[in-house]
């Protein structure tokens, strides 16, 4: 008994959809209907409302669009699903009635579906779909390895931020000490020191290049020659005439040449060599070198410098407390690689043994999907067999390549049916969009054996215009287009009984039954319930 199930699908202002309501059973469902009735545009609904990106001239929305689905669990879990058109035009998300995102209807999609068609997404084209399979199939358990990688991380993780290995850790904990001792050689005065330094570095440096100028200053206003500045302002003052009327002006005078040289005496101070010492000069400088750089390296200023010792310093002692920590750790990180390498071993082998069976029970399921002339395999590659592929050839002495690239929109829809014979999944509703395009005859009822057999394992939904697969179906749904007063009504509904004999019928002979096809959609209805029947018993 299939473990998920779509039990309930509502689409209302979705194309030619006023509204539509189904209740789909367990098994294998089949919805048919004219040409350009609507049949795919209903499963258009069921990705619309669980995230499906979509365009308006796609799906013709209008602002009155609704779609809407729910789900049943194994558990009992009922899960509904919904987007809504807004009058802006905008689609609204919700679960269970409660407002959500597409990115959670969208990841609730992948859990709950698979959508087989000739056009849509293929499930096993995701590398991680094929490894599932090949598990499922090889009842493979990868769970200790998950466990080992995850445990693997968390301790690399910690571990990095202890300090790393043994080797990056020593080398670490060595430039740490180198930049301390480099922090601890500077011996930084204060945070102020640099600026300290430059602006005594600037005031002796204009001293030492002010001396020629000041020798050749003291020199015009003071040497011995006549022709000082001094001695002729002395001479000029001397040549006043005496008297009382020039006395005050000799006075000023006489006193402004006592301040001249007095302040010609401060200035000899400051030509006098033991002023300043060209080796003060070099030690300032080169001490300014040196607290630049050490700012440059530890923040930008000895104030961050300072700190950044204090930081270095706690970090080297965490790094030296946590060495026997560091230790147990890295022994412990050894013993998870040595266990991973052995288990990666040993899953690859596994899914390598598990994907050479899949093959070749797939193989054996290729002519009842009308694909006798084709072959595939399942490739697995890595260190753990997780990097998986499907490889396909629709013809014999053709090269085969990915599956994807090589089978044509109905190959890969049969592919996967064929593939769903062996690794029906109940856990999700396999969705076949119109896989028996192009094919007839004995195909045809091998196309509706194989989708009845999967829906024994699986929910099965599909579309089809052929009888002999309709007729194999559990449930029978009809969607029937009409035309009134030049409006276009599409409506949808289970059939049974007489009603769905004359469905077979209609798709039996492509127009209004008759009683011969009459009578041959009955047989084929009863063939079909005698195969379900003898199928149900044997399980």
């Amino acid at each position: 008994m299939p473990k998920a199930q779509l039990v309930e699908l509502y689409a209302h202002g979705l194309g030619v959809f006023d509204d539509a309501h189904l209740e789909f059973g367990p098994g294998f469902n089949v919805i048919t209907g004219e040409t350009g009735a609507g049949k795919t545009l209903l499963l258009g609904a069921l990705g619309l409302c669980l995230g499906s990106d979509t365009s308006a001239s796609r799906y013709a929305i209008t602002t009155d669009t609704r779609a809407a689905a729910v789900f049943v669990r194994e558990s009992g879990e009922e899960l509904s699903v919904s987007r809504e058109a807004s009058s802006s035009g905008r689609l609204r998300s919700s679960l269970n009635g409660a407002p959500s995102s597409v990115e959670a209807l969208r990841a609730l999609r992948d859990e709950l579906i698979v959508i087989h068609g000739q056009h849509d997404s293929l499930a096993l084209r995701s590398r991680s779909e094929i490894v599932r399979v090949i598990d499922d199939h090889g009842s493979i358990d990868a769970g200790e390895l998950v466990t080992v990688r995850r445990d693997l991380s968390e301790a690399r993780q910690l571990r990095d931020s202890l300090g790393g290995d043994k080797v990056a850790r020593a080398r670490e904990i060595e430039f740490l000490a180198f930049q301390i001792s480099e922090l601890d050689e500077t011996a930084i005065l204060s945070k102020t020191e640099l600026h300290d330094t430059l602006e005594e570095l600037t005031r002796l440096t204009a001293l030492r290049e002010g001396q020629a100028a000041l020798a050749e200053v003291l020199e015009l206003f003071d040497a011995e020659s006549d022709d000082a500045v001094l001695a002729q302002f002395a001479h000029a003052l001397s040549r006043l005439p005496k008297g009382d009327a020039y006395e005050m002006v000799r006075v000023s005078l006489g006193g402004s040449l006592i301040q001249a040289r007095e302040a010609l005496r401060e200035l000899a101070a400051l030509g006098n060599p033991d002023v300043f010492d060209s080796r003060t000069l070099e030690v300032l400088d080169a001490r300014a070198n040196v607290l630049q750089q050490i700012a440059r390296k530890y923040g930008g200023t000895l104030e961050a410098a300072l700190s950044s010792r204090d930081d270095l310093a706690t970090q080297l002692e965490r790094l030296t407390d946590d060495e026997d920590r560091l230790d147990l750790l890295d022994q412990e990180i050894t013993g998870l690689e040595e266990r991973e390498t052995l288990l990666a071993e040993r899953i690859r082998l596994e899914r390598e043994l598990a994907a050479a069976k899949l093959t070749n029970a797939v193989r054996q399921q290729l002519a009842r999907v009308a694909l006798s002339h084709a072959t595939l395999r399942f490739v697995v590659d890595g260190v753990d067999g997780s990097d998986a592929e499907i490889f396909f050839t629709p013809n014999p002495g053709l090269p085969e390549g990915p599956l994807a690239s090589l089978a044509s929109g109905g190959e890969l829809s049969r592919v996967l049916l064929a593939i769903s014979l062996e690794t029906a999944d109940e856990n999700v509703v396999a969705v076949f969009d119109e896989i028996d395009a192009g094919l007839g005859g004995q195909v045809a009822q091998q196309i509706g054996e194989c989708l009845s057999e999967v829906g024994r394992q699986q929910q099965v939904l599909a579309i089809t215009h052929l009888a002999s697969v309709a007729a194999r179906a559990d449930h029978h749904f009809v969607i029937e287009k009409m035309i009134d007063h030049n409006v276009t009504r599409t409506s949808v509904r289970e059939l049974s009984g007489d009603e769905r004999v004359r469905e077979i019928a209609r798709m039996l002979v492509g127009d209004e039954a008759t009683t011969e096809s009459s009578a041959l959609a009955r047989q084929l209805l009863e063939n079909s319930f005698e195969v379900r029947t003898e199928a149900d018993f044997s399980r």
